[in-house]
């Protein structure tokens, strides 16, 4: 399980956890632990739209993936992904996000 910290000023402004389901669809659940709801629904949807049938190890999930991260820190958002394997394992699918 990995976090991205958002980098803005100020406490965050809500948290979201994108947990992978398994290999059938629908692959991705989206919870969250704090935050205004409406800005959370939004973000959610937004992640649940570009990770639509999308599991971690096809190509696209990596793009897909930053973009989900730039809207994060956008919104002032914790990210938290739950790929559901260990965390050595994970960081081949996550790769370097650092920018």
């Amino acid at each position: 399980m990995s976090i991205q910290q958002p980098e803005a000023a100020g406490p965050p402004r809500g948290h979201v956890r994108v947990v992978y389901l398994g290999p059938v669809a629908p692959h991705w659940r989206v919870d969250s632990d704090f935050g205004d709801r409406n800005l959370i629904e939004e973000l959610r949807q937004r992640i649940l739209a570009r990770l639509l049938l999308l599991p971690p190890h096809d190509p696209q999930f990596r793009r897909n993936r930053e973009r989900i991260v730039r809207d994060a820190e956008r919104e002032n958002v914790l990210l938290e992904w739950d790929l559901g394997m260990p965390e050595d394992e994970e960081n081949e699918f996550m790769g370097s996000v650092e920018g």
